[in-house]
This record gives structure tokens, C-alpha cells and sequence, in this order.
């Protein structure tokens, strides 16, 4: 007797798993909270995330869709750029079969290399993407200096 073929994309089992698996599944979910029930909270999740740069700005592009921009706190200090919210669990509407979005508390951390322009940074959201463009500095930091007698 031949066994039916699973494809895999990345971690996910294209077949569907028995029934008898998501009782087991949440038996050991169940286990799991009880045995953590008293840890400190949940540890926030790190949104994925492309930093580039091109010859006048640093551009990140983060991935948070289904937020809105009142969601999504986004701040500078010094060079490090700071990017946190929260997605809120969804009703569930029937039967949960799997749940592979993440949710909670969220926060992206990224140092700049080089010297920036904090009065001009902006940030926009459009598709599920949060763009922030932070221009360089313009100011020359290096200058050549003359020697007086």
C-alpha cells in the first residue's frame, strides 16, 4: 500500500493532519500555559524587516499587515530606530483549524550606521508595509582644518 505523497512549502505540510492530531495538539497547548502560567510576560515578536540605504537616506521596510497607523509607534533616538505596536487576536469565527499569524506585542530594532538627519525622518504605511526614510545628515563632519602661525 502505497502512502499519499506531502508536498512541504517552507514548515507548512501541504495534506491535512488527521482529526486525532488537534486534540493532541491542544492537550499539549493546554499543558504548556499551565506549566508557564506564572512566567513574566510574553516576549515581543520581531516584525520581518529590510533596512537599505541609498546615497541620501537609510530605508526600512517592515512587514505589518492588517495595522493601521495609529497601531504602529515608530520612534529615533540618537541612531537607533525604534518600530512597536501590537496586533490584536482576531475572533476566531467557528472552528480553528491553525493559526500561524503571530499576535501580541511587537518591536523591531535597528542601529543606523551612519550620521543622520532626525528633523526629517518620515513614515508611511500603505499595504501592510511600514516605509521609514530617514535621510542622512548633510552636515560634513570632516573638514580640513588651517594652521595659523
Amino acid at each position: 500500500m502505497a502512502l499519499p505523497s506531502t508536498r512541504r512549502s517552507g514548515d507548512t505540510m501541504l495534506t491535512p493532519r488527521p482529526r486525532a492530531f488537534d486534540a493532541l495538539y491542544e492537550q499539549m497547548e493546554q499543558l504548556v500555559n499551565a506549566a508557564f502560567a506564572g512566567a513574566p510576560t510574553e516576549m515581543p515578536w520581531v516584525p520581518a524587516a529590510d533596512v537599505g540605504e541609498t546615497d541620501d537616506a537609510y530605508v526600512i521596510e517592515a512587514e505589518l499587515p492588517g495595522l493601521k497607523k495609529n497601531e504602529v509607534d515608530v520612534s529615533l533616538h540618537d541612531r537607533e530606530l525604534t518600530i512597536t505596536g501590537e496586533v490584536k487576536e482576531r475572533e476566531s469565527r467557528g472552528l480553528r483549524h491553525r493559526k500561524q499569524r503571530r499576535t501580541g506585542r511587537f518591536e523591531y530594532r535597528v542601529f543606523l550606521p551612519g550620521d543622520i538627519d532626525a528633523e526629517r525622518v518620515d513614515a508611511n504605511l500603505a499595504d501592510g508595509v511600514l516605509t521609514v526614510t530617514v535621510p542622512k545628515s548633510t552636515t560634513e563632519k570632516d573638514r580640513h582644518v588651517e594652521v595659523k602661525d
